[in-house]
Formats: structure tokens, sequence, C-alpha cells
């Protein structure tokens, strides 16, 4: 009698990649609407609408540093789960997307700098093209069907959740000015009392959720970006290692993970595209578009992530170090290092902490963005059709 098969598990990551995609897509029109917004009688409404007074903080910073905490609870929930109980729980798992990630951060970075060399301004946002997108890249996959491995999602994804790591620590670490001693004093103390929670292991999700909340008020006093608070809270939530059975779905973490994924893929993303992807390009000229702020930021995004990525991946192939993705050739592999080029979400909220919203600097980051993304969506798609 032949033997029964593993069961297969419940993994979050299947219902993440099905969520993202449809959320990337749902993003998508989100953006087109701002640009269609941006550039029509509507503009005015639009950018008024943006800058509305509500309590201490306009429209804007309340969607960019209250909505994307919740966005940043979810990316914590991810990076935890697939380094403890997904994809990436053991290091041989993470050298692939590990290395992948890191090139794909580095060379875009070095990119930039080197088209900005002449422009010292402009180095603070050597960070922006060292993003990946991870919905509008899943929602490009999509589109493209079964022609995509798995494995190559999978990769995506693995690679994606790794660039957000990296990215927190580069907020963390180089977008934060003006310390506030005693208000990250407090911060301190909660993120301990939220470490003993997890310590205990308690199960009740309210008491990091309530610490959550005054763990926000606190880092966004202290001077840091307020949405680390999300990373934080995210990674003191309880998870259990199940290897070979199915995820224990009743852990606090997988509770509040498949709880955010469809209100921040649907609701909470698409509400940020809307409200920062709108660029006046009425009056753009040639001038403004070859500024080496938009080209630093373009060619990081197309050239530096699949140069980067692809060039890590195949070294490692060539190497012996790790084997290609499963049913992958070369070129799918190419395409999808492509597809990482798509920015747009966290490097539009880079932008805006490197220059400050509203000014004439992430305007121009916010062009190089969009046609950076554009451009790699577009490439990416048509080397994996083929």
């Amino acid at each position: 009698m032949r033997p029964s098969l593993p069961r297969l598990r419940f993994t979050a990551i299947r219902e993440l990649l099905a969520s993202q995609a449809s959320g990337g897509q749902v993003l998508t029109m989100a953006a087109a609407a701002a640009l269609f917004a941006a550039n029509s009688v509507l503009s005015d409404q639009y950018f008024h609408l943006l800058h509305v007074q509500i309590g201490p903080m306009s429209l804007l910073h309340w969607i960019n540093d209250g909505l994307m905490a919740v966005f940043f609870l979810l990316v914590g929930c991810e990076i935890k789960r697939e380094f403890v109980d997904g994809e990436m729980a053991s290091w041989p798992r993470r050298i692939l997307p590990g290395v992948a990630a890191a090139a794909g951060m580095a060379v875009p970075a070095l990119i930039y700098l080197a088209i900005n060399r002449d422009v010292p301004a402009n180095a603070a946002g050597w960070a922006i093209p060292t993003a990946t997108d991870i919905a509008f890249a899943l929602g490009v996959m999509a589109l493209l069907g079964n022609r995509v491995p798995t494995s190559l999602k999978l990769l995506l994804t693995a690679i994606a959740v790794i660039d957000d790591l990296g990215a927190i620590v580069v907020i963390a670490a180089v977008y934060t000015k003006g310390l506030n001693l005693a208000a990250l004093g407090a911060a301190a103390g909660i993120t301990a009392m939220l470490a003993l929670l997890s310590w205990r292991r308690v199960q009740a999700l309210w008491p990091y959720l309530l610490l959550g909340v005054g763990l926000w008020v606190a880092i966004h006093a202290s001077g840091i970006h307020a949405t680390l608070a999300g990373v934080i809270t995210a990674l003191a939530l309880p998870i259990r290692a199940t290897p070979g059975t199915p995820e224990d779905r009743e852990s606090p973490l997988l509770r509040v993970e498949h709880g955010l994924v469809s209100l921040v893929g649907f609701v909470i993303v698409p509400v940020f595209g809307f409200a920062n992807a709108g660029v006046d390009l009425r009056d753009l000229s040639l001038e403004a578009a070859l500024d080496p702020l938009v080209l630093g930021i373009a060619a990081g995004l197309v050239l530096g992530k699949q140069l980067g990525i692809f060039g890590a991946i195949m070294a490692l192939v060539r190497l012996r170090i790790v084997d290609m993705p499963a049913h992958a050739s070369a070129r799918e592999l190419w395409g999808m290092s492509l597809l990482c080029g798509i920015g747009f979400t966290m490097s539009l909220f880079i932008a805006a902490l490197a220059f400050g919203g509203g000014s004439d600097q992430e305007a121009a980051a916010k062009l190089g963005i969009i046609a950076g993304s554009l451009i790699a969506a577009l490439a990416g798609m048509a080397i994996l059709r083929r």
C-alpha cells in the first residue's frame, strides 16, 4: 500500500500570495486614480484634501504615520513568521533570498549615488530605489498565471520580506532626527513590557495591541518614525514553530496576520498609494525628467535591482552554493529580478522621509519611482510572458 503523503500545511504564505496579488491590482488602480486626480480639474481639491488638518496632523500625515503603522505591523508579522516557522526557518533557506535581497539593495543605492554624485542635496535619497513592493510585484505575476513557477513567487516573496527588514533598519538608523529622550525612554519601557508578555507567552491579543498603541504615541513623540511601533509590536507576538505539521492558527501572531492581510492589501496600501502617487505632470519638461534625482531612482530600480538580484542568484548557483529554484530558468529569474524593481509603496514612503512631504525633491522622487516601477513592471512582464 502506498504510504500517505504528509498533510499539506496551511501556511500564511499561501494566503499572503493570493491576497497580495489581488491587492497589487487594487493598488494599481488607486495609483492611476491619484495620477488622474493630480492632473485634471480635480487637482486643487485632491491636494487640498491631503492637507486637511485632523487634530494634531494633516490627513496625509495620519495616512503615512498612522495607517502605515498597521501596514508595518503586518510586515513585522510576516518577517517573524517566515524566520520562525516559514520559508526561512533555517539558515540554508535564508542564503539565497538573503544574499539576493542584500545585493538588490546595495547595487541600486550605488547606482543612485553615482548618478547624483555632483548633487550633494540629493544624497539623502539613496535608499529610495532599494525597496521592492511585494503587492505590486505579485500582482504582475498574478496576471501571468501559470507562466511563472511557484518557486519564483515564493522566492520573490522571501526577497521582498528581507528587503522590508532592511528598509526598517534603514528608516530607524538613517531617517531619525531630533530625539526626545523622555519619549524614547517611555517607548523603551513599553517595549520591555511587550517583551515580558512575549516571554510569558501570553495568548490574549488585547494587551499587545493596547501596548502597541501606547508605543506608537511614544515613538511618534520621540522623533523616530512612528510606524516602527508596528514592527516592534509584531515581533513581540508569540508564534510556535510547527515543522511538518499545520500551523498553529491560534497563535497571536497568526491571528493578527490573517486578520490584517485583507485590510492592509485592499484598504490601507491603496489609500496610501492614492495619497502619495499623485504627481502633477502637466508642466513636466525634458529637463525635469532628466534630473539626476529622477534618473538615479529610475535607474536604481530598473538596472540596479536586476543587476544585483539576478547577478547574486546566478553567482550562488554557478558556485554551487545553492540550487536553481525548482522549474525556473535563468530567463525567468531575470524577469523576476526586474519585477523586484517595482518599488512603489516603500519607495514613496522613504522618499517622504528623505526629502519631506510636499518638497520639490519629493515630487521629483515620485516621478522617478513611478517611471522606474512602470518600466520594471512592463519589462519583467514581457520577459516572463515569453
